[in-house]
């Protein structure tokens, strides 16, 4: 029997820590350690969103974890936006972790924010500016199948989606990624990309074909929508199990 496995699984921008319910039990059926928080403005945290909720925010969402629960060999995953947390994360606290993975995720170098890596981002952001309060994001809508929400087209699965869904600031896609400690560029990443039934306009940045750490990188693919926790969670688990 492996050893058991710590994972830090770290939701993406409008959802919480609930769209990981199908994972993590799939791990720790296997005796494996999950936790899956909730971001400042997220989940239990939703009255806590403000102009000033950013992605060192949420940053310090992730390390106050890692340190108040003193977690260490962790596999960190951050989906979608949270490949921006995971990369801070991993700049503060880079002992502590033994693999960064990157589901559909925002994969930054240092200094460059949300809107450099995915630059549909700033489209969201003036689309917010003409708003009331134009610091917050409302989530994306539904789209006709095959796009759906978020990649999910079961309806019961939409419906349920919906209900986890909270504004977003904009201060998480305006503020850099600091990868400034050496140490981080030497925890060996892998990424899992989902494919077939991308949206129009978002454009994925190429996975670089060497890790920061001079290894070939790891990349997996899922043929499924953005959220593949909910869409296709037991080959997800696989896959993180595999990667880890």
């Amino acid at each position: 029997m492996t050893s058991p496995i710590t994972f830090v699984l770290v939701h993406g921008a409008w959802h919480d820590g609930q769209s990981w319910n199908r994972v993590a039990p799939l791990l720790t059926a296997q005796g494996h350690r999950v936790f899956t928080p909730s971001l400042t403005g997220h989940g239990d945290k939703t009255h806590l969103l403000s102009p000033e909720t950013g992605l060192t925010t949420h940053t310090d969402d992730v390390v106050g974890l890692i340190l108040d629960h003193d977690l260490n060999g962790i596999v960190l995953v951050g989906h979608s936006y949270a490949g921006m947390v995971i990369s801070n994360v991993a700049n503060r606290v880079p002992e502590r972790i033994s693999r960064l993975v990157y589901i559909d995720a925002m994969v930054p170098t240092h200094g460059e924010n949300a809107i450099d890596v995915m630059p549909l981002t700033r489209v969201l952001i003036d689309r917010a500016a003409d708003g009331a309060q134009p610091w917050r994001i409302p989530p994306l809508p539904e789209a006709p199948a095959p796009l759906g929400l978020f990649g999910v087209t079961d309806p019961d699965d939409i419906a349920w989606l919906k209900t986890t869904l909270t504004d977003e600031s904009v201060l998480c896609f305006e503020q850099p990624a600091d990868m400034s400690n050496p140490a981080q560029a030497v925890i060996p990443r892998a990424h899992i990309l989902c494919i077939g039934n991308e949206p129009n306009g978002v454009t994925r940045r190429p996975v670089p074909k060497l890790q920061p750490n001079g290894t070939p990188s790891r990349v997996h693919t899922l043929n499924t929508g953005h959220d593949a926790m909910l869409t296709r969670p037991a080959e997800l688990s696989a896959l993180l199990l595999e990667t880890a």
